[in-house]
Order: C-alpha cells, then structure tokens, then sequence
C-alpha cells in the first residue's frame, strides 16, 4: 500500500506553470482542502525558490533542534539525494504551516550533508543508492510516520517523474485567464507517454479561474 499523491499546481490557459502572476490565495485554499498529511517538495524548485527571493536568514540556535508546533500541520518531505539544500533546510523549517522537515537521501549522498542533518536533529531517511527510489521512500513514510495523503505543488520535475512511475492518485489544476505564449513552461513537458485521465470535478472560482481535478485511471 502507497500513501495518495495529488499533484496540485497553477497554470496558465496554455499549459505553463512559469512565467505569470499567480493567484496564491485560491490556490493555497484548494491545496488547504485536501488536508494533507505531507508536501512533497523537490530539491531544485526550493533552490530556485531562494534565488528568486532571496537567501535563507542565518541560523539559530533553535535551528539546531525540532521545532514544537501543532500536531495537526503536515510534514515537508524534501528529495535531496545531492545535499544541495545544505544550510537553507533551516528556513523550510521555521514555516508556520510546516510541522517539521523529512529529508529523503540515497547511499551516494555526500557525508557532510548527512552530518549537518543529524546536527540539526532532522528526520531523514536513506532510500535508494545514487538517487531516491520514491516508490520505496513513500512506503517508509506511510509506515513510519502514517502518512496516508501527499500534496506536491511544486515544479515539473518531481510531479513529472511521479507520473512516469504511476505513483500519482490525481492531478488537480487551477487554469488562470492568461496566456503564457513563448516563454510557457509546460508542466507535463517530462512526461513519457499518454497517461490516461478520468474526469473527477471542474468547478469555476473567483469568476475567471477553473479548478479541474482528474483521476489517473490503472
């Protein structure tokens, strides 16, 4: 048994997830709804998310230790078999609607990074050899940490190659009035082959955007 991954994700008339102006309230308000019990976040999407607001603050002493916040928030369960997030883990962790930081590791993660999780007391787990076998990670988090629904809403890449391996339960798309045009970034652009779909809902939100939501059908 596999714990139920959504893929939830804003994009634009044309497909692009990149390159348009968000509307982050109705977005988070969906993603709220599905009540998950982890978000599962790709190294690379954090990493471009600091170079494009910024660096993380220094650490803390309370960085050091787990954080004491509600029971009833989800985990973030971070893929980061390269260690690239060393020393920015910190800010993930400080996030009022995140419980703690999961970090998913492989054999070939260089050691110093293993180091600095276990200095800062992290959960994190090693499944796969160079990179992390996600079919095998999300069994441990079910197992360890009853993780029973996933929510990703990050970029392409993870949700992509979740897809590829038939681990996604659906897919939930909030369709802006824009169009992207040249500098679209497709959001199923990594995708192997047809993926057949089941419609499930569509609904109309906040006047101009549409919420679909398909089922991946076996």
């Amino acid at each position: 048994m596999l714990p139920r991954i959504i893929i939830h994700n804003s994009i634009s008339l044309d497909g692009s997830l990149l390159n348009f102006e968000v509307n982050m309230g109705v977005h988070y308000q969906i993603a709220g709804n599905y009540k998950p019990d982890a978000h599962l976040i790709g190294s690379t999407t954090v990493k471009a998310g600091f170079e494009m607001f910024g660096a993380p603050p220094p650490e803390e002493e309370n960085d050091f230790k787990k954080p004491e916040k509600s029971k009833s928030l989800p985990y973030w369960v971070v893929v980061d078999s390269k260690g690239i997030l060393k020393n920015t883990l910190h800010s993930l962790r400080r996030f009022e609607f995140c419980k703690d930081v999961i970090v998913l590791i492989s054999k070939e993660t260089p050691k110093d990074y293993v180091e600095y999780l276990k200095k800062r007391d992290y959960y994190y787990h090693i499944a796969g050899k160079k990179q992390v076998e996600l079919k095998e990670a999300l069994k441990l988090l079910l197992k360890k940490y009853k993780i029973k629904t996933i929510l990703t809403d990050t970029g392409s890449a993870l949700s992509n190659i979740l897809l590829n391996q038939g681990l996604i339960k659906e897919i939930s798309l909030l369709v802006h009035p824009v169009i992207v045009g040249k500098k679209s970034e497709n959001i199923f652009k990594s995708v192997d082959g047809n993926i057949k779909l089941k419609m499930d809902k569509y609904k109309v939100l906040d006047k101009d955007y549409v919420w679909l939501v398909y089922k991946t059908v076996k």
